[in-house]
């Protein structure tokens, strides 16, 4: 989620998700086991409160992972569905999508590369409460596609980002965007399809520096039709932390579900640390 708000910041923030997606139709196959780990650095410059200039540059890793065991643990203990993990040895790296069987995307495991580097722009149009601004953003094919770093063509898109004050404690925020991709040039080319998303988040101040933070996010897949539901889905992630703020700078620890296994992370744990100058 992105606030309404401009500003001159650095963050740094690192996840670590789990993914699992072994799945196939007619003409697809879609196998994905591993874990992610993402360092993605972030400048923001405010340009005479006019403008907000941004770039976000990632560093990602692709790798076995150890988490199998503790996931089907707890998927056992409660009962849930395990997505078919089990089929699987734990902790073996796959990363592997065909189309009519010709490879499109060969992961590797244990190497850490660039991602796609995205430049943003963001304009305010109403300034108080609500606080209103619109940003655009490119991203530039700077990963590797065929190893799954990136898609290998520019991105762009568009979107409105609010922020409103629901009370002396609580503040809510909602974004809503559209995406146009370029297309996937891995080792096959596939046209990708533009889409949109939705988000709202609520921000509650419990004490005078720490804060609890929630939010939801909606959007659509872009990717052909493939007849596999966990892709052709609307996908929606459930995230959940809290902001702890010292002088100029904050903390911020959360932890986002994939509810509805619609091709997204099963889960992702971030840990960022932004600076305000």
């Amino acid at each position: 989620m992105e606030t309404a708000r401009i500003e001159n910041s650095f963050s740094a923030s690192l996840s670590y998700s789990s993914v699992y997606m072994v799945k196939e139709s007619t003409e697809w196959y879609v196998g994905l086991d591993m874990e992610v780990t993402e360092l993605n650095l972030r400048l923001k410059k405010n340009v005479k409160d006019f403008l907000e200039v941004g770039i976000n540059f990632p560093i990602v890793s692709f790798n076995s992972g150890f988490m199998d065991g503790f996931l089907r643990s707890y998927h056992e203990a409660f009962g849930f569905h395990d997505y078919g993990r089990s089929n699987r040895p734990d902790n073996e790296f796959l990363y592997d999508v065909r189309r009519e069987g010709a490879l499109i995307v060969e992961g590797r495991g244990g190497r850490i590369a660039v991602g796609d580097i995205l430049l943003s722009l963001k304009k305010p149009i109403l300034i108080g409460d609500p606080a209103i601004s619109i940003r655009g953003i490119l991203e530039f094919p700077t990963g590797n596609a065929k190893d799954g770093y990136g898609n290998g063509s520019i991105d762009a898109g568009i979107s409105i980002l609010s922020d409103k004050k629901l009370s002396e404690k609580f503040m809510a925020y909602c974004n809503l965007g559209a995406v146009f991709p370029g297309d996937l040039k891995g080792n096959e080319t596939i046209e990708l399809e533009g889409y949109i998303y939705g988000g709202a988040g609520v921000e509650a101040c419990l004490w005078k520096s720490l804060s609890l933070l929630g939010q939801v996010l909606i959007q659509g897949s872009p990717y052909p039709e493939t007849d596999i539901a966990e892709i052709d889905r609307t996908s929606v992630l459930l995230s959940f932390g809290g902001r702890y703020l010292f002088g100029k700078n904050s903390l911020e620890l959360s932890l986002t579900e994939d509810p509805g296994t619609s091709g997204a992370p099963d889960f992702t744990l971030n840990f960022s640390f932004k600076r305000l100058f």
